[in-house]
């Protein structure tokens, strides 16, 4: 599955209409972000996680989503579970968002 770049006018929905979602935060500016990128699309790919709905959206321009996470840092990754925050973390670790992903599956 390719990862959906989205906007608050979308966040809701999307959160609430998939059982399960993993969402980045980024900025434009951030080179860490930038440097996750292909990371993230790799994982959306990998069929361990072929249920889960991959979402980008930018932190600074979303700030109901950014809130709604909770965002103190870049990159920011946030499981959903039926619309309710599951986990949250900043980082550029590609071994946390991999541990997140698998305790969504549980």
């Amino acid at each position: 599955m390719a990862v959906v770049l989205i906007t608050d006018i979308d966040f809701e929905k999307t959160i609430s209409e998939n059982e399960k979602v993993i969402v980045k935060f980024y900025a434009d500016w951030c080179g860490s972000c930038k440097l996750f990128a292909p990371k993230f699309r790799r994982l959306s790919e990998d069929e361990r996680f072929s249920g889960v709905v991959f979402v980008d959206i930018n932190a600074e321009t979303n700030e109901n989503a950014r809130k709604l996470a909770g965002v103190d840092n870049l990159p920011f990754f946030a499981t959903f579970r039926g619309g309710v925050l599951q986990d949250a973390s900043a980082s550029s670790k590609e071994e946390v968002v991999v541990e997140m992903l698998e305790n969504l599956k549980k």
